[in-house]
């Protein structure tokens, strides 16, 4: 299922696109997530050479990126998507995990800062404060970070074996979602559309999604949704789910 969905309706201008083209904010969130991929699987091997080492091949490779850019507001905001995109997947892990923090984490967001001037880190604060200024500055990265996030969580969800693992990821989970259209109300609630859609069809397509705990805590998110979002919100972001997975399973049908 492609992401057509969320991506046809016209959004407001993004204000941050000069410096950062669409593709670029999508790169940043796929490096954020494959930096936190790899520092939290490091950090749950309890290996922390290979841990430090990755600590400082990830910043030097992030640091290369950032100063590819064309001019320094550009510079610092690749390196603040980069810095937000990480600290956003640590937040939603230690909320989904019952973690108070992740220190490999921490170190990797203290060294991509650590080597900047007053200068260079007065122009990061000032660029990873406009990502949050605006809803649609930096919409594309924003919303490439937040799908993945919840199609993560979902599937770790899914995965567990004891209902008293999944329920914390289920309860964090449907309140991202949930902060997630308030705080973004023009991308928000199609955001989380997009994730019941994604959803719905690993229900068709994957075994995994369809054990009895996973089927439960799965038809629990959506009742959770349903009792926490007012009605006039639920309604259409259930409909636009269930259109935009009829869509694929037309276009499934017309392959064979």
């Amino acid at each position: 299922m492609n992401h057509d969905s969320t991506e046809a309706f016209a959004l407001p201008a993004d204000g941050l696109a000069a410096l950062a083209s669409p593709d670029v904010q999508r790169l940043a969130a796929r490096m954020a997530q494959d930096a936190f991929t790899r520092i939290f699987r490091l950090t749950l091997e309890r290996d922390d050479g290979a841990l430090q080492a990755a600590v400082a091949e990830i910043e030097r490779l992030g640091r290369n990126w950032t100063r590819a850019a064309a001019g320094e507001d550009a510079r610092a905001l690749r390196l603040a998507m980069l810095v937000s995109g990480i600290d956003q997947w640590g937040l939603a892990y230690c909320q989904a995990f019952g973690l108070t923090a992740i220190p490999g984490v921490t170190a990797l967001l203290g060294a991509l800062r650590g080597g900047l001037d007053a200068a260079a880190d007065a122009r990061f604060q000032q660029q990873f404060a406009a990502i949050g200024q605006v809803e649609c500055d930096a919409v594309d990265f924003k919303m490439e970070l937040r799908r993945s996030i919840h199609m993560a969580l979902w599937h770790a969800m899914i995965a567990c074996d004891d209902r008293d693992e999944a329920l914390p990821i289920l309860a964090a989970l449907g309140g991202m979602l949930v902060a997630l259209i308030g705080q973004m109300p023009v991308v928000g609630w199609r955001l989380a559309s997009e994730a019941l859609a994604h959803i719905q069809l690993r229900c068709l397509t994957d075994a995994a999604a369809v054990r009895p705990l996973a089927l439960e805590t799965t038809q629990e998110l959506f009742a959770a949704l349903r009792r926490s979002l007012p009605r006039e919100r639920y309604e259409p972001m259930l409909a636009q789910a269930n259109q935009a997975l009829i869509a694929w399973q037309q276009s499934r049908r017309g392959l064979h």
